[in-house]
């Protein structure tokens, strides 16, 4: 693994080097003003099985390039790669280099490709946003009179995470999730909806691996759970947002909570592979999130669950992903997003089942994306663990949907060895419970346990 740098200045040259931090990715983004989501650095998607000799390539043209598989288990924190120029991600067959490490050698998205290079594309990488923060701070933008940029979005972000900050310096915990009283009837209406108490699975010996923003690794509802951490964005992985711990909930909470806590989890007896590629603010990069992807990858978690994403085309690198996913008996499901409109990425992808929300009365969610979307699940009012010591909470997204699909999805893994990447997929969907909507809301219909 390339050394440590002696030289930490925060001038120009070093805001895009592979190992900077997402603060300042952010910082260097509204300094350019250039009305992008671009963070400045590239992401390099080998050709299928050509990830060895991509790695070589990069080597000399003169590049210093470390390699996820330098870290334990391959969880690579970005931060901690010393002066490298690049890092790979082997699973995934995917490198995020350095900007100018990339434009010094013109590498980005002008350069040509030889037909005989190991490279299928250069690609801008881009800025991740947890999707409830994502959909809150664009509608925020909406309604000023003049249309915001993309750089007065990231200024509003930058504004709100500082504010987040010194609430969790104030009252020692995020208040981002809504507190209501919740009626207890045994289990969540979501959770009802999916037929899952009925179901005899508990997701036993199925890693389900949850990228998001950790998890509040000591939270009551999940002492003695066998619980796989990791971090990629340069922060512990404890859930210090809430986003993370409530999707972990879903997907993999208790059967019964104690007192009067309404059942909230589908897959019980899971192992939980929490997996921090947001901040605590709820921000990232496309390489932290890669890097996510390439450890739960090289985890062979059957279910991946991503809540996360932003609007904009089909990445190659995302896709790449879920290909790899799907070929190691992984699958990768992903939040459609909460703008209302085309499903954003990474759920846009064609290798990644895509995730639409579901009201209480069954109905598409007004927030909810459309388009490209495989299956659709309960994302309104949803009950679940946060962070403590408030311990539960109510969100609404696309982002809690996707974690009752992905909580299925490990139901249905442990009937059959055999269910596993593209398999699986395809019994989510052929066992969904139909809809009276289009395809293009709400994909197969309404995700149900087996």
């Amino acid at each position: 693994m390339a050394k440590k740098s002696s030289n930490d200045s925060s001038d120009g040259a070093s805001a895009y080097r592979a190992s900077s931090s997402v603060d300042e990715l952010l910082l260097a983004a509204l300094e350019r003003d250039d009305n992008s989501f671009q963070t400045g650095r590239y992401l390099v998607t080998f050709k299928e099985g050509a990830g060895d000799e991509g790695r070589q390539s990069l080597g000399t043209q003169g590049m210093r390039v470390a390699d996820a598989r330098d870290f334990d288990d391959q969880a690579a924190i970005l931060e901690n790669i010393g002066d490298a120029d690049a890092v790979v991600f082997p699973e995934i067959g995917v490198a995020l280099l350095g900007g100018n490490a990339a434009q010094e050698r013109n590498m980005n998205t002008f350069a040509e490709i030889a037909t005989d290079s190991p490279f299928e594309s250069i690609d801008p990488e881009y800025f991740v946003f947890a999707e409830n923060t994502y959909s809150g701070l664009l509608q925020d933008s909406l309604t000023q009179t003049v249309p915001a940029t993309s750089a007065e979005f990231l200024r509003g972000f930058l504004q709100a995470t500082e504010t987040i900050a010194r609430e969790m310096q104030t009252n020692g915990h995020s208040q981002l999730e809504i507190e209501e009283e919740v009626q207890v009837l045994g289990a969540t209406w979501g959770l009802i909806a999916c037929k899952v108490p009925p179901s005899l699975r508990s997701g036993t010996g199925i890693k389900v691996a949850v990228l998001d923003t950790g998890m509040d690794l000591l939270h009551p509802d999940f002492a003695g759970r066998p619980i796989v951490s990791a971090t990629f964005v340069g922060q512990p992985v404890q859930d210090l947002h809430s986003h993370g711990t409530h999707c972990i909930g879903t997907a993999c909470g208790p059967k019964a909570p104690a007192g009067s806590i309404p059942r909230y989890g589908i897959g019980y007896r899971s192992s939980i592979f929490a997996g921090k590629v947001l901040s605590n603010t709820g921000n990232s990069v496309g390489g932290s999130v890669l890097a996510g992807m390439n450890w739960a990858i090289a985890n062979r978690c059957p279910v991946i669950s991503m809540s996360l994403g932003g609007q904009g085309g089909v990445q190659p690198s995302y896709t790449a992903a879920g290909q790899a996913a799907l070929n190691n008996g992984c699958l990768i499901i992903a939040a459609a997003g909460n703008s209302a409109s085309s499903t954003g990425y990474p759920a846009n992808s064609p290798t990644i089942m895509s995730v639409a929300s579901l009201d209480e009365n069954l109905s598409p969610s007004s927030f909810s994306n459309f388009g490209k979307i495989e299956i659709a699940a309960p994302g309104r009012n949803i009950y679940s663990s946060v962070p403590r010591p408030t311990r539960y909470g109510v969100k609404n997204g696309t982002s809690m949907a996707t974690p009752h699909v992905a909580g299925c999805a490990a139901l249905w893994a442990e009937t059959s060895p055999n269910l596993r990447g593209l398999q699986l997929w395809r019994r989510l969907q052929a066992t969904a419970r139909r809809l009276p909507f289009s395809a293009a809301r709400v994909g197969a219909g309404l995700v149900q346990a087996p």
